[in-house]
């Protein structure tokens, strides 16, 4: 297997996650998680989105939360905007790093924005003049890629017209998300090994959704395509409320035990991971889309059985 000896996780838990969760978290309930993912060796966490407190309420205190935080320098905190006062926002409390977002579809874009991808794109250009003229880092991401609820599979090409038209606003730094949870581990290793080739000035990163248990098989097939950089979510919270049935995002402590087991450096302690998912479960008060929650560590499994167990157990059989 073509595995690497080290990726980099981003927790989008406190954004992505937070933000299906019908209960609102505090600031200092957000400060206190994120706080936590950087004692347990997160180095980039999606800290929540600059985005209307009337559409999405539960990222409100996006900005207070940023003010809040004191990051050491190796971590990126990032957030997630949708427009030229998202940068504004970004200013003005501190954050260094923001992401845009376009949808594959073509159809799903026309019907909410009256335009294809690449038009919304090309519309970034203010947005990300501004960021560097005030020296905020930016990224794209591109929902969808993967197939949609309106196009089913989504065409390559035109995931690539979308990629040449980040680049020309000058965006290298580019995530493909299967927000509607339809992707399959040799779709993505195809679309992923094709994507690389052709634009290898492109740092990548991939964002999958467990709506039907393929999300740690799609990381699998990314990270044998070349991926290093894949986002995640504590406990498996999450979603899209655009895509019926949709379940919650990979779980973070489900991906660092994988890597754990397979020898592939995350960073990151999973017991203070577990530890966080615990909480957010327990806040959000409802069970979560996490396989290591429920049944815990592999190594934990393996206890010496007092003498002459196992000879019992086997005569029993």
């Amino acid at each position: 297997m073509n595995l690497a000896d080290k990726i980099t996780l981003c927790e989008v838990g406190p954004r992505d996650g937070l933000q299906n969760e019908a209960r609102l978290f505090s600031a200092e309930e957000k400060v206190e998680l994120i706080n936590q993912m950087m004692e347990a060796g997160f180095k980039v966490i999606e800290v929540g989105s600059f985005v209307s407190p009337k559409a999405v309420p539960q990222m409100a205190n996006t900005d207070e939360v940023f003010r809040a935080l004191k990051p050491p320098a190796d971590v990126e905190l990032r957030a997630l905007i949708a427009n030229a006062r998202g940068v504004d926002r970004a200013v003005e409390c501190g954050c260094r790093k923001v992401k845009l977002n376009v949808s594959a579809s073509k159809a799903h874009n026309l019907a909410n924005l009256n335009r294809t991808p690449e038009e919304s794109v090309a519309g970034f250009k203010e947005c990300v003049d501004k960021a560097a003229a005030n020296g905020i880092a930016v990224s794209g991401s591109i929902s969808m890629a993967f197939g949609s609820p309106w196009d089913r599979e989504i065409p390559i090409q035109d995931v690539k017209d979308i990629v040449n038209a980040y680049l020309n606003v000058g965006v290298t730094e580019i995530s493909l998300s299967d927000a509607s949870g339809m992707a399959y581990p040799s779709q993505v290793y195809n679309m992923c090994t094709e994507m690389m080739r052709e634009f290898p000035q492109v740092e990548w990163w991939l964002h999958f959704h467990n709506t039907r248990g393929l999300g740690v098989a799609n990381i699998v097939a990314g990270m044998e395509a070349g991926v290093r950089n894949f986002d995640t979510s504590f406990a498996g919270v999450g979603g899209c409320p655009f895509v019926p049935g949709a379940a919650g995002n990979v779980s973070t402590e489900d991906v660092v035990h994988m890597c754990d087991e397979m020898g592939v450096k995350t960073g990151i302690d999973l017991d203070k991971a577990m530890e966080i998912s615990r909480r957010v479960a327990e806040l959000v008060g409802h069970p979560t889309d996490s396989y290591l929650l429920r049944a815990g560590k592999s190594k934990d499994l393996i206890r010496e059985l007092p003498k002459g167990q196992l000879k019992n157990q086997v005569k029993a059989k």
